[in-house]
């Protein structure tokens, strides 16, 4: 289990690289349906630093996509509150899929096929580094939270459910 060798380039990290973003790669043994919490615990971290990207849509099934910690549910009645929509809902996998164009398990909210709104949980924004998805299955890169701010104009939402 654990640590696997480098993993090859993905519309994410080609994307970042393309804006000279610093960001470190932890590729692991992925596991179907073990999430956040399942990456947290090969790679030796704590859950709330690994940031899980949801594709959801609103109630004109316009799709979103919402950031947030490993270890936290989004609370979508909060979320479609703060901005302005009657409802939010997860979409289906194969329509998040379509949306992404990644695998669910290995969406990345860099490099996405259609260009979503990107919100996050704020208190993402106070961690000094986080591991996201890079782009595949069993692939997490580590790099600092505003870069989601600066290259993919994430808006700060409050949205965790309380734990």
């Amino acid at each position: 289990m654990g640590k696997k060798e480098h993993v090859s380039e993905t519309p994410a990290t080609a994307l970042l690289r393309a804006h000279n973003i610093t960001f470190t790669e932890h590729p692991y043994d992925y596991l179907a349906h073990g999430g956040a919490q399942h990456s947290a615990a090969v790679l030796g971290l704590d859950p709330g630093v690994v940031v899980k990207t949801l594709v959801m849509q609103d109630d004109k099934e316009r799709p979103l996509i919402v950031l947030m910690h490993g270890n936290r549910t989004v609370s979508t009645r909060n979320l479609a509150r703060q901005i302005g929509a009657r409802s939010v809902e997860p979409c289906q996998p194969e329509v998040a899929q379509r949306h992404s164009g990644y695998l669910v398990g290995g969406t990345s909210p860099f490099g996405t096929r259609r260009d979503m709104p990107v919100y996050i949980e704020a208190s993402i924004l106070d961690l000094p580094w986080m591991a996201i998805n890079g782009g595949r299955r069993g692939y997490l890169v580590g790099l600092d939270p505003q870069v989601c701010v600066q290259l993919l104009k994430a808006t700060p939402v409050q949205c965790a459910l309380a734990e």
